[in-house]
């Protein structure tokens, strides 16, 4: 009488001194002597298997261990391995930084995969960027729109930046183009500052639009105080280690470097269309 395996993840064809499984199926004293040192050699591949994978988990436990000792008080988001052995990955907040396992050394900088040609640092940081993007509340932007829309880029400003009023002055080209445009706060002079009230005042105006377009070209805008996000903004900014305005997201979580004109932001969000594709 045939066996039938009873393993659901297991075949029931049938080979000479052992099913699929590893299960010894005749007598052993039917196998001839080669068949009996190829079922102790998977017999003692299995085992090695299972004895080496609870030990790779737990040295890994205990570097992440270790890690999170050398960093005491970080706020640490993620530990994950990287492609390096004994080099982990370290997130905190969007920042990404590379610790030893014995928590000795930090890298900051970026891990390029070059057989791959990927920026493995760049890849990560998207990632988060993205995650952030898609739990912005956008009744707390100030957005323009298109009447096609095509694409939607999330641009913090700063309503005194040279800058970030460029990109303003050809709001017309990037709607032309389907690109809409969604407004946070960045005032980089910091709080309570002539930018940041100037921030406040156009959120609390009747028409914020209007009133942005006023204030980024010097036009007076009445002082006005309200609830608003400006401080939301700004924490938010700080977490992405914002540095400079205008700082533009794409929808994949890409950050361009500083101001992209229409043209080249046009072809930058087509590339990254067709890279889905």
């Amino acid at each position: 009488m045939s066996p039938v395996s009873d393993f659901d993840n297991c075949t029931s064809v049938i080979t000479r001194g052992g099913d699929d499984c590893g299960r010894i199926t005749e007598p052993i004293s039917h196998l001839t002597g080669r068949s009996i040192v190829n079922l102790l050699k998977r017999i003692l591949i299995t085992l090695a298997f299972m004895c080496l994978v609870p030990a790779v988990n737990a040295d890994e436990a205990a570097d992440k261990a270790t890690i999170r000792g050398a960093l005491g008080s970080v706020k640490i988001s993620t530990i994950d391995s990287t492609p390096i052995p004994g080099l982990y990955e370290v997130v905190v907040g969007s920042q990404v930084v590379y610790i030893s396992r014995d928590g000795r050394y930090l890298l900051q900088g970026e891990l390029i995969d070059f057989s791959k040609h990927k920026n493995l640092t760049e890849a990560r940081r998207s990632s988060i960027r993205r995650k952030v993007i898609s739990s912005l509340d956008e009744s707390r932007m100030i957005i323009f729109k298109p009447k096609k829309v095509k694409h939607v880029v999330t641009v913090f400003t700063d309503i005194d930046c040279a800058y970030c009023r460029k990109l303003h002055s050809q709001m017309d080209q990037y709607l032309a183009k389907g690109i809409e445009i969604r407004y946070l706060f960045f005032p980089r002079a910091g709080a309570h500052s002539r930018s940041y009230d100037k921030a406040v005042s156009v959120w609390c105006a009747d028409d914020r639009k209007q009133a942005l377009t006023d204030a980024k070209n010097n036009r007076p805008v009445p002082i006005k105080t309200c609830d608003n996000p400006v401080d939301e903004d700004m924490d938010l900014a700080r977490q992405l280690w914002l540095r400079g305005t205008p700082y533009i997201l794409f929808e994949n979580g890409q950050s361009p470097p500083g101001y992209v004109s229409p043209d080249k932001m046009e072809q930058m969000l087509e590339k990254i269309e067709l890279s889905r594709k």
